[in-house]
């Protein structure tokens, strides 16, 4: 499959197009899963189902059952030994304005593609990273879920231009850091480890439940001051993994025991086992 290039369902049929009045398309109403496929299985399917589930109860969005996205996904995926699959589900067209259809007819997108090249010399050294000065906004409701409007992300993503920083992180209102532009964050601290909480902003990933089902991590807020301090620090992503960080602008970590433990998890659930 050409770089840049995808194998597109629409509601189950071999199409590239959704209507122009589509809500997900207006409004941002939907959500989404980036799954990564490995010899035809995802690791972390249950986990991707729970939150998608999870968002679609909060946003008030039919649940489509996974058996047939996961036969979708399948479809997509046939003949690739590894990929990404974009699940996207919006809740279809309605009425104009924001009053959502009582009875909406969900519209459902898998979209399969060649998943990002591996760069060894990331997870064995680790990547820069930036202090974006993008804001997150507080939104509870919204909060965790992974909802369609990402323009935080793309905003902050304007921030540098420079090839040599690899990621972004972004703090709340209060100033506390959250997470990355495409990642859950973890620190060590003192010897236990952090995260910090997403209620209140941020994406609640898969990688991340994941970590927080296999170790004993604390959910708290993270002052940059206190970041500063850490002796660990790494990225978790369902898509690229456990991606330790050995710079935050001019401040430099290092690459300690906690975050190889979580790379060598990492290739045990089925990923980057070529990086072993």
């Amino acid at each position: 499959m050409p770089a840049g290039s995808a194998r597109v369902l629409v509601d189950g049929r071999a199409q590239a197009q959704v209507s122009p009045l589509d809500r997900g398309l207006l409004y941002g109403d939907g959500l989404f899963e980036t799954i990564r496929f490995v010899d035809g299985a995802a690791p972390l399917w249950a986990r991707h189902m729970q939150r998608l589930q999870s968002g679609c109860t909060r946003l008030g969005l039919p649940i489509i059952e996974p058996s047939r996205l996961n036969e979708e996904a399948l479809r997509s995926i046939e003949g690739m030994s590894n990929a990404v699959v974009r699940i996207t589900l919006t809740r279809g067209q309605g009425e104009r304005g924001y009053r959502p259809p009582s009875e909406p007819q969900p519209t459902r997108i898998v979209a399969a593609s060649a998943p990002p090249p591996l760069r060894e010399h990331d997870y064995r050294d680790g990547i820069v990273a930036r202090l974006c000065d993008l804001r997150l906004a507080t939104q509870p409701a919204l909060a965790g879920i992974k909802h369609l409007n990402r323009l935080e992300q793309v905003l902050a993503r304007t921030e540098w231009n420079d090839q040599e920083i690899s990621e972004g992180l972004l703090c709340d209102q209060d100033g506390d850091v959250i997470c990355a532009t495409m990642a859950n964050l973890f620190a060590v601290i003192d010897g236990v480890l952090v995260t910090p909480p997403v209620d209140r902003c941020g994406v609640a990933g898969v990688a991340r439940a994941e970590i927080l089902a296999a170790r004993s991590v604390q959910v708290c807020r993270l002052p940059l001051d206190v970041l500063a301090q850490a002796d660990e620090l790494f990225l978790s992503s369902s898509i690229r993994g456990i991606l330790p960080l050995r710079a935050v602008g001019d401040r430099v970590f290092s690459i300690g025991p906690c975050t190889r433990a979580l790379q060598r998890h990492w290739r045990d659930l089925g990923f980057f086992r070529e990086l072993a």
